[in-house]
């Protein structure tokens, strides 16, 4: 561990990767502490002194504001104080920059929740109940179309420039495949501005090496 690198405790999972792919996006050093959220770690007293909600992800910045240690938890609010420390991955232009905050405030309060109760009902529900997998598949899909109009004629959430918004939002995305195995389900294909986006942003390096930090 060095004093002067970013902490980071985290999991591999879509809130964990956003964190993770940020930082090898932005290029800061860190080290990476794994909090296997399925042994409890999370409510250890160490880290529950970084995150008093105990959930990942959460970090430490020995180099916060006026030189001194900041720990932030909750995965927006990381990644948009990783974007405000750098200047980067976050628009200068006024409009921009709130459109951003925006889109990953659509992320925070929509899709990670949404998604995830699809993911829950979906896959790890020790029963399965018809009318929980119908409304969070259908407010999946419903969520799916709100993104895809807005990528339409879009390299990114805000036009051509890569932001916290979408590092916010596609390891959600590509978990209704890689970890909820519910593509065919909702029927992800149908999106393909959607499609197309979440393999331009999975193919950036810092994201292919961003999803395995803190493997499962």
């Amino acid at each position: 561990m060095s004093e002067k690198k970013i902490q980071l405790y985290s999991l591999a999972t879509p809130n964990g990767q956003k964190v993770s792919i940020a930082l090898e996006e932005l290029g800061l050093p860190y080290d990476a502490h794994t909090i296997d959220i399925r042994k409890g770690d999370q409510f250890t007293p160490e880290f529950v002194a970084v995150n008093p909600n105990s959930k990942i992800p959460a970090i430490t910045d020995p180099n916060g504001p006026n030189g001194q240690s900041l720990n932030v938890f909750e995965s927006g609010a990381i990644l948009l104080y990783l974007a405000e420390k750098t200047g980067k991955l976050i628009p200068t232009d006024p409009i921009k920059r709130s459109q951003c905050i925006q889109w990953l405030f659509f992320q925070m309060g929509g899709v990670g929740p949404m998604f995830g109760q699809f993911g829950h009902f979906h896959k790890y529900a020790p029963e399965k109940i018809p009318y929980a997998i119908e409304r969070y598949t259908k407010e999946a899909r419903r969520l799916l179309g709100v993104l895809n109009k807005q990528l339409e004629g879009k390299q990114y959430l805000i036009g051509d420039e890569y932001t916290i918004a979408d590092i916010a939002t596609f390891p959600w995305v590509r978990c209704l495949d890689t970890g909820y195995k519910g593509w065919e389900v909702i029927g992800v294909a149908e999106f393909t501005n959607v499609t197309a986006w979440l393999e331009r942003c999975s193919a950036k390096p810092a994201s292919q090496k961003g999803f395995n930090v803190c493997s499962f």
